[in-house]
């Protein structure tokens, strides 16, 4: 096939420059985000309802959605958690679940449950987790001084929210922080008293005057008509000049006995930006999207809208494409230090500036025929799959170069140029076809590992699989063609191949050759000693998830456990920032409930998180314990964690379940146990370092108990005393003023008063007129109740959360202490699913190990010599461990990546040292005929052979990686582990191609014979 190709240049040429043409029209079409457009396979169901306990919200509301979800098809795992006002569902599907089905199923199932839930609650809404969910950018709005805030609410979700929804790319625009404008109503106590009349009269003249015709016609003849009242309500001066009637038969107007006005609705939480009250929009793109395309069109909208709208002022912050700029700039700067680093080796090896030409032609062509491989494999271009072409590229370095020297070999030995293009490749052709086959065995099967993981690797797979793919396509039929090209009509100069350098460094490869084969068992010995003492390093390294990067910004993230509300919580957190003022560079604060609807997190008047960005790491540092410690001292009571601002990574990978959850459910009255019973149980628990679960944790309350035989003595009802507690203690709505499509809430304005006061100023009234004073009623406590009611799917349970797992015989205390009491227990948490995750990891290792070693017996046609490239790999790995040790690199999904891609250049080398030394047997048998003689004089010169392109590769790939070392920034300290891990076992696994391989050849091959296979 070369020959057939080799001899047509033109045409493959063609081909090749219509590939490149083509592959460059596919790329500009690809989508490029931050992270895999995929499904997490987890549905929110939240619900929001006013002045409920979490008690009433889970027997309701929760307890009826939970029941209905259970038939879902696909479903994992569901649990709910209850809170004041609040409550949500989470269900988790199994990964093979089309979530599109799912989301129609469990909408489905919201809608037949509608009849069966509170007539008063908003619908659930469902929320589909999704990677597009986690916004590109957050735009805050600010208003100036003296700008009402009602209106730039209105602004924002009518005009500034469809500009940007407007934009090519953008899914989805979120908001958090409006202020809806109300008319408050404020009756006069005094002056109704005086007039006889009462506070539910004022009521009654508001609904009469705002009722509307349901739906009624009349007709004119042939004609038919819809009546509508002309009397509805439009502004506060409408409401002003209604009619009330007292009992008496006295009318008066409103504005005469109450208060009327707008003002801006109780809030539940805010959104501050520079200690300022304002706005933020979340702008999420579409899966298709290009992020790097969006995101100037947003800057040029904002300056748009700073123009319009100079009432308000705008920012853009948390812009995560600088995590995707950031993969972006260290492949570019792999790609031009390769090239320049290949280049330069080339030339001091090779001695002609032909062949570092020929590599930097075929690098970015590989590169750029992979992305039609990715268009038509349906990956977009993000910070997974651009991480395994980084990872293809150092194999194609290698493939580049093994060709190129393999050809220049066979010019050598006198084969004229085209023959020698042609025999330069099929000698390698098998060889290289395997070690790629190798490296897809190593990592492929990663796939299928269960979870989020499994779905990440999918994208890696098929960016490595393509790039792996293009560059033997390059290597086989680009490469000789230009080769062939370049020095076509040039006499071959030997002086020009091996420079001084390279035979210096083949002097001294002979010289600790002969040493080592000169103790040949016992350098064997030392190299497998090695084996266990470099894997040894493993457990002194600190394994986490990402690598440690370099940030300013930090999350402060706090629950006051105090029974605040918004405005209070407001205070605190703007307390908390003056302190500090003038120490960052800005800040921006969610508090209390938060009103974005893909938000799936828990929602409390009492939370907030706080975004600080600072200048450098060490004023970070210092202002973050220097709030620690204003918090503790100031608000004992909060808890507070104070970590690094979470990432998209973070978003995705973090996991709200406990690490370690020990659960219980009472059998016998499928409640939660009491307060006053579950203190002195926790107290006799049988293991200690535990932390309250959700369920456990307490908060104040205050309890009306009504005196039901008082008020059925003085002939009142038990709905009269609710409705006025009601309208004293909640936002009392009265009516709705609906006006093309905009909703104004008619109030009753609650008195600022505490709430036993409050009692005693407020009557209810007798059959005759009588008022009778609500305290007389009502009777109250303060106690501690629950702050929050938690669920699953067999039912309600409380829980203890541990940082670390429990042995065997803790877990037998623990159901030894539930026994008694006839609690059921479960023990559950990240721990079991991490377990079940590395078990899975064990067995897809093995599949690798297993898919290695058969490929390599077929390439060598022998059950044994797979064994030794096999036994290559701890050698590297451990070579790898060493370098993350000394350089206090911690173990993370980063430098994980960089042993693949170390051990696929490893196998590599590996394979064709053994090829080489088997077709040297071959050959030196037939013409010496010796056994041990051929076997030693095969394994000398395979070592010459394979020292130039073994050396070179692993030289280009170390300095085209070494400036990341140096390098700051984002991009640099995500890959850094990638590259200590990389020269770390190629430093190592450039010595054990070069030694430990040939010596275990001897000592497998020095009783043996080549299969006849080989031979032949």
């Amino acid at each position: 096939m070369v020959r057939f190709l080799l001899a047509r240049p033109i045409a493959v040429g063609m081909t090749f420059l219509a590939l490149l043409i083509f592959s460059l029209i596919l790329f500009r079409t690809l989508p490029i985000s931050l992270l895999p457009p995929m499904d997490v396979p987890q549905i929110v169901i939240k619900v929001s309802y006013p002045n409920t306990s979490p008690e009433s919200i889970e027997q309701n509301v929760l307890r009826p959605i939970r029941e209905a979800m259970v038939t879902l098809d696909g479903l994992e795992d569901m649990g709910s958690k209850a809170g004041s006002e609040v409550g949500n569902v989470r269900l988790t599907f199994s990964y093979d679940t089309q979530m599109e089905l799912a989301y129609i199923a469990v909408n489905e199932k919201i809608d037949r449950l509608t009849n069966s839930l509170p007539e008063d609650l908003e619908r659930p809404r469902v929320v589909r987790i999704n990677t597009n969910d986690i916004p590109i950018v957050r735009l805050q709005v600010v208003p100036k001084e003296g700008v009402d805030f009602a209106d730039v609410s209105l602004l924002t979700e009518n005009v500034i929210k469809k500009r940007v929804e407007q934009l090519d790319g953008v899914a989805l625009v979120d908001i958090n922080g409006r202020q809806e404008r109300v008319i408050s109503v404020s009756p006069d106590k005094p002056v109704l008293a005086g007039l006889g009349m009462r506070e539910s009269d004022v009521i009654r003249a508001i609904e009469a005057g705002n009722s509307e015709l349901p739906g009624i016609s009349v007709e004119d003849g042939q004609f038919r008509y819809y009546l509508r009242l002309a009397s509805r309500l439009e502004t506060p001066e409408d409401i002003r000049n209604l009619p009330v009637r007292g009992p008496a038969g006295n009318t008066v107007s409103l504005g005469k006995v109450a208060e009327v006005r707008h003002s801006l609705a109780k809030p539940d939480g805010f959104h501050l930006f520079q200690e300022r009250e304002g706005l933020v929009v979340t702008v999420h793109k579409q899966t298709a999207a290009r992020m790097n395309d969006i995101m100037p069109l947003l800057y040029e909208a904002v300056q748009g809208f700073e123009a319009d709208y100079p009432q308000v002022e705008f920012a853009l912050t948390q812009d995560q494409s600088t995590l995707l700029n950031a993969g972006i700039t260290n492949l570019q700067t792999s790609l031009l230090f390769g090239g320049l680093f290949a280049f330069g080796i080339l030339f001091v090896f090779m001695g002609d500036f032909r062949m570092p030409i020929i590599i930097g032609i075929s690098l970015p062509s590989s590169l750029i025929i992979s992305f039609a491989i990715f268009y038509f494999a349906g990956i977009s271009i993000n910070v997974i799959s651009l991480s395994g072409l980084a990872l293809g590229l150092g194999m194609l370095i290698d493939n580049s170069i093994i060709v190129l020297d393999n050809i220049s070999r066979k010019r050598s030995e006198g084969i004229p140029l085209f023959e020698a293009c042609i025999s330069g490749v099929n000698e390698v052709m098998s060889a290289l076809i395997s070690s790629v086959l190798t490296t897809l065995a190593v990592f492929v099967p990663l796939v299928f590992l269960s979870g989020i993981s499994g779905a990440l690797f999918y994208d890696q797979a098929v960016s490595v699989a393509a790039i792996l793919s293009v560059s033997l396509l390059v290597a086989f039929i680009g490469l000789p063609l230009l080769y062939y090209l370049f020095f076509k009509g040039k006499t071959y100069q030997r002086s020009g191949e091996d420079s001084r350098l390279f035979l210096l460094l083949l002097k001294g490869y002979k010289r600790i050759y002969r040493l080592i084969f000169a103790y040949r068992a016992g350098s064997l010995l030392v190299l497998l000693l090695l084996i266990p003492l470099l894997l040894l390093t493993v457990r002194l390294l600190k394994v986490e998830g990402l690598p440690p990067i370099e940030k300013y910004d930090v999350m402060v993230s706090l629950d006051w456990n105090e029974p605040i509300n918004a405005n209070q919580n407001k205070e605190r957190v703007l307390d908390m920032l003056a302190l500090v003022e003038g120490d960052y560079q800005w800040a921006e604060s969610d508090l209390g409930l938060r009103q974005f609807l893909l938000y799936e997190g828990d929602n409390d008047i009492q939370q907030a998180d706080v975004f600080l960005m600072f200048e450098n790491g060490q004023q970070k540092e210092m202002i973050s314990s220097q709030l620690l410690q204003f918090i503790h001292q100031r608000y004992p009571l909060a808890s507070v964690e104070i970590q690094d601002a979470p990432n998209a990574f973070d978003q995705l990978f973090s996991s709200d379940r406990p690490f370690f959850e020990v659960r219980w459910k009472d059998l016998t009255s499928k409640q939660p146990v009491a307060v006053s019973q579950m203190d002195p149980w926790l107290e006799a628990f049988p293991v200690s370092g535990w932390s309250k679960g959700p369920g456990l944790q307490k908060g104040a309350s205050v309890i009306f108990r009504t005196d039901m035989r008082k008020l059925a003595l003085y002939g009142l009802e038990g709905q009269q005393l609710v409705e006025k507690i009601q309208q004293l203690f909640g936002n009392y709505l009265i009516a709705d003023i609906k006006r093309f499509g905009e909703i104004t809430p008619i109030l009753l304005a609650a008195e600022t008063l505490d709430f036993q006061t409050l009692l005693k100023t407020n009557y209810i009234y007798g059959e005759e007129g009588i008022p009778y004073a609500l305290d007389e009623f009502i009777h109250f406590s303060y106690d501690e109740q629950y702050k929050f009611v938690t669920a699953d799917r067999a039912g309600i349970f409380q829980s203890l959360t541990y940082d670390t797992s429990l042995s065997p015989q803790q877990e037998r205390t623990i159901r030894d202490w539930a026994s008694g009491k006839n609690l059921a227990v479960e023990f559950t948490g990240q721990y079991f699913q991490d377990r079940e995750t590395i078990w899975q990891l064990g067995g897809i290792l093995l599949v690798s190990v297993l898919l290695l070693y058969f490929i390599l017996a077929a390439q060598f046609e022998n059950f044994v010599q797979p064994l030794i490239v096999i036994f290559t790999l701890p050698l590297g790995i451990g070579g790898a461990f060493l370098l993350l040790w000394l350089s206090g690199t911690s173990l993370n999904v980063m430098s994980a990546i960089g042993l693949v891609v170390m051990l696929g250049i490893m196998v590599n080398d590996a394979i064709l040292k053994i090829d080489t030394i088997n077709r040297l047997r071959k050959q030196y048998r037939q013409a010496d005929g010796g056994s041990v003689e051929v076997l030693e004089k095969a394994l000398f010169r395979a070592g010459e052979i394979r020292l130039k392109p073994i050396v070179m590769t692993s030289i280009t790939t170390i300095l085209a990686l070494l400036p990341v070392v140096f390098s700051a920034g984002l991009g640099a300290d995500l890959q850094r582990p990638l590259v200590v891990s990389v020269i770390g076992g190629l430093t190592i696994g450039t010595f054990t191609a070069l030694y430990f391989v040939p010596l275990a050849y001897w000592f497998v091959a020095r009783k043996t014979k080549l299969s006849r296979s080989v031979v032949q």
